[in-house]
């Protein structure tokens, strides 16, 4: 496994965190269906919880749920360990 694909991996999966979150904060504002937290926690726990994490503090999205406000940086430190996990294992 390249671990370029590795980056690309996790570019993807935070820009995807980033659209998600977006896109929840637009319907949440239009009064319209709204896309599921648990969407939220599994685009945050594959490895999209740094982008996620700065577009929630950045359009104020979730900010008022301790359990995003604490969970998602949890989230960004096990994806970190992983992504160096994975470099040693790949490099």
């Amino acid at each position: 496994m390249k671990f370029n694909y590795v980056i690309y991996y996790f570019l993807a999966i935070n820009l995807l965190g980033v659209i998600v979150n977006c896109l929840d904060k637009y319907k949440a504002k239009h009064n319209k269906w709204r896309i599921k937290e648990a969407t939220l926690w599994i685009i945050g726990l594959l490895g999209g919880a740094p982008c996620s994490y700065a577009t929630m503090k950045i359009i104020r999205h979730k900010t008022k749920h301790k359990s995003f406000m604490i969970g998602m940086p949890i989230l960004i430190v096990l994806n970190i360990i992983v992504l160096i996990l994975i470099s040693k294992i790949c490099l």
